[in-house]
């Protein structure tokens, strides 16, 4: 009950929000330019067959392959960083320089190797969401207690119980903390690919749609690609409630 309550600011707010846009736009009276929301959910509807059986797959497609291969790369590279001090100093440096290159500037390239398939895509995503994962990830696994790890170690305790009961446990609320990010960022990556190099995508028809100057026709894929972040993000929410359980109760 509470929790319901606690939306009621953010319901309002996004319902003015969504009232002054209208308002707005209907003032403006320039569609192409400035479509109020009304419109854009008629024109979501006009366009659903294309929108929802063409390229709402192929973009889901590139966002949970690039996420999948964000999630087992970065926590790997964490976890790896976080046993051996020669690959962090290594590799640490590198994960910072790799998020200091524009990634539009590099995603022409890698439409150039990889052609407009869907792993030019999928390595645009990487780049973007491998970083909150990793950096995330790997400070939860430093933050770990030091007196309890030498009190396990004391006690017997080989490297695999001490990961498994006291390394795992302090960095998997790290790791959902930059899963969060990761996945609202992959919804911008798998865009910023097909806007620049696809055959299909919400963010390849959203290109299409600008050429032909139809505002509203422009906005509708935005709404979906928002739409999938946010329902990404409240099922990454619903697993780390699953699974942190211990951290609420204690």
């Amino acid at each position: 009950m509470k929790k319901t309550e606690g939306l009621g600011p953010a319901v309002l707010l996004v319902f003015l929000f969504f009232l002054i846009w209208e308002m707005a736009a209907r003032a403006v009276n320039m569609v192409f330019i400035l479509p109020p929301p009304t419109g854009i959910l008629s024109k979501l509807w006009e366009l659903r067959e294309p929108l929802f059986a063409e390229h709402l797959p192929s973009t889901l497609a590139v966002i949970m392959i690039g996420l999948a291969i964000s999630v087992v790369v970065g926590a790997g590279i964490a976890v790896w960083m976080s046993i051996s001090s020669a690959a962090e100093k290594a590799l640490y440096p590198l994960i910072i320089s790799s998020q200091m290159i524009p990634i539009i500037a590099l995603a022409p390239i890698f439409v150039l190797w990889f052609g407009y398939s869907i792993w030019s895509k999928v390595v645009v995503t990487v780049l973007i969401t491998f970083f909150p994962i990793t950096v995330n990830t790997y400070d939860g696994l430093q933050s770990a207690s030091k007196d309890l790890r030498e009190l396990m170690m004391t006690m017997g305790a080989g490297k695999k119980e001490i990961f498994f009961k006291l390394l795992l446990p302090a960095a998997l609320p790290h790791f959902y903390s930059g899963l969060k990010v990761a996945v609202t960022l992959s919804v911008i990556g798998a865009a910023i690919g097909e806007w620049l190099g696809a055959q299909a995508g919400l963010g390849y028809f959203s290109r299409r749609m600008m050429t032909q100057f139809d505002g509203a026709a422009v906005f509708a894929p935005i709404i979906l690609l928002a739409a999938i972040g946010i329902v990404l993000f409240i099922l990454v929410k619903l697993m780390e409630n699953k699974s942190l359980k211990w951290r609420k109760t204690s």
